[in-house]
């Protein structure tokens, strides 16, 4: 029997309804929960750039700097489900009030760390902090503002913001490392927080289920443990290589824990994750979708620097600015993302912006070592990065729309998580296969071209696993679960 996840189809009528002016409260409610995302966002990239001066200031060898980052996304990526449901549990702003909390005071920690065990702790409080404030916030967001016009705009500014923190990151992370110092990229991200956390409390309204259910207990250890366990390994096979012993073992521990999970799931009476939400085609082919689009992306942008660095030997600048004019565009596209998911949907939009990324994706297979490939990388990456946004934005509205509002912090905290794990695996899988060439730029030519092809296959994957049907004798459309015939 299908599950009713019923949404209106706006291709199907005659005029589509302009998206209402948000009242200022809402601007400032926005702007607060925005603010965070892009601020999480930011973080995500702005120390890669410092990590050489870092190492040198606090006396950490080359092989421990992999910390900085990885000691950010354990926390961050592992305990994403488990604070997205405590949200629902026990109030999204409470929570999302604590991680604020939590991310600025870490920043400060390590802004002025004075050894390397203090600047990890700073690193590891500031994913925990994410953890809580990425979840609550999108749940937030998406309680705040109804499904329809409103949410896709709020989603569309949110997403924007998302990608440009990545960029931004990228470009102010090698400025301020010049201009001042590696501390500086910290002491950004402790402003952003000291900004937004007195703002706040006034603005934003609790919310969590109405029921108090008891937390699942198992369900939290096992999908914690097998996320961290995941995660470290991918990470540091990005460095490393999948030979080393942890990598193995941790890798192996991590899928039998997330294994368990399911199977905790299946059986408990108050599940930390609803096995027939991961059913709903919406749910399971939307994800599919958001991890293949991230996954994809940051691998793209992770060999581009190693090619434009070390092909074209573009200076650490001037690699930055290739990829502001992808930020450039991506404001550009999240200003018009809304408008495309109002005409066409978000469920086709999110297999067009797919296949779109993977077309421009083939394009940066031209790319040579003379001087003309530079601008042939930056409109290829831009362009892709408009479909990306696209993506991002449509496959966020497809997982969460038709969830009641007391499964929302679940329902992002899926969306989240794959956004998070995303990001980790891109680079450990494919980017490694560059890294490690004898001939980078033939090293970089397989990995865009095994990427075209994961993102063009998802595209036909998503587009047939969303397929819709009308419901008889009515004007709207319903997805049915993933065993469905």
């Amino acid at each position: 029997m299908a599950i009713d996840t019923t949404t209106s189809t706006p291709a199907t009528t005659a005029e589509e309804p302009a998206a209402p002016r948000l009242a200022p409260r809402d601007r400032l409610v926005l702007f607060v929960l925005c603010a965070a995302q892009f601020m999480v966002s930011l973080d995500f990239s702005v120390l890669n750039v410092a990590l050489p001066v870092l190492g040198a200031d606090l006396g950490m060898s080359p092989s421990a700097l992999q910390w900085a980052v990885t000691a950010f996304a354990l926390p961050s990526g592992g305990f994403l489900l488990l604070f997205g449901r405590m949200g629902d549990l026990y109030g999204r702003r409470r929570l999302f009030l604590t991680g604020l909390a939590l991310f600025g005071a870490a920043s400060l920690l390590a802004t002025f760390a004075w050894d390397p065990a203090s600047f990890l702790t700073g690193r590891a409080l500031q994913g925990l902090g994410a953890a809580a404030i990425v979840p609550t916030g999108m749940s937030l967001l998406t309680t705040t503002f109804p499904e329809g016009p409103a949410r896709d705009r709020a989603l569309g500014i949110s997403g924007t913001l998302l990608s440009l923190g990545f960029t931004v990151g990228m470009v102010a992370g090698g400025v301020l490392t010049d201009l001042l110092s590696w501390r500086s990229t910290m002491g950004l991200l402790a402003l952003f927080a000291l900004i937004v956390l007195p703002l706040a409390p006034g603005l934003l309204p609790e919310s969590r289920t109405p029921e108090r259910p008891r937390l699942d207990i198992p369900g939290a250890i096992t999908v914690t443990g097998g996320l961290l366990s995941l995660i470290y390994a991918l990470s540091t096979a990005a460095e490393h290589g999948f030979g080393r012993t942890d990598v193995l073992v941790t890798l192996g521990a991590g899928l039998l824990l997330l294994a368990a999970f399911v199977a905790v799931e299946s059986r408990a009476e108050a599940p930390l994750v609803s096995l027939p939400m991961l059913r709903r085609r919406t749910v399971a082919w939307g994800n599919l979708g958001g991890l293949v689009t991230f996954s994809m992306m940051s691998t793209v942008v992770f060999v581009l620097t190693l090619y434009l660095q070390e092909v074209l030997h573009l200076s650490a600048f001037e690699t930055g600015l290739v990829f502001g004019v992808q930020g450039v565009l991506s404001v550009v596209a999240g200003g018009y993302a809304p408008r495309v998911i109002g005409r066409f949907g978000a469920r086709r939009t999110l297999a067009g912006a797919l296949a779109g990324q993977g077309l421009l994706g083939a394009a940066l297979l031209g790319l040579g070592e003379g001087g003309w490939s530079v601008w042939l990388a930056t409109a290829a990456v831009s362009l892709a990065s408009m479909c990306h946004l696209g993506a991002i934005i449509s496959y966020g509205l497809t997982v969460t729309s038709g969830v009641p509002d007391a499964e929302q912090g679940l329902a992002t905290g899926l969306v989240t998580s794959t956004q998070q794990v995303g990001l980790t695996v891109g680079i450990p899988l494919l980017g490694v296969l560059a890294t490690t060439s004898t001939d980078l730029m033939s090293g970089v030519h397989t990995v865009l071209l095994l990427d075209t092809a994961i993102v063009l296959a998802a595209a036909v994957l998503v587009a047939v696993g969303l397929r819709v049907r009308r419901r008889a004798g009515s004007g709207t459309v319903e997805a049915e679960p993933v065993g469905a015939r």
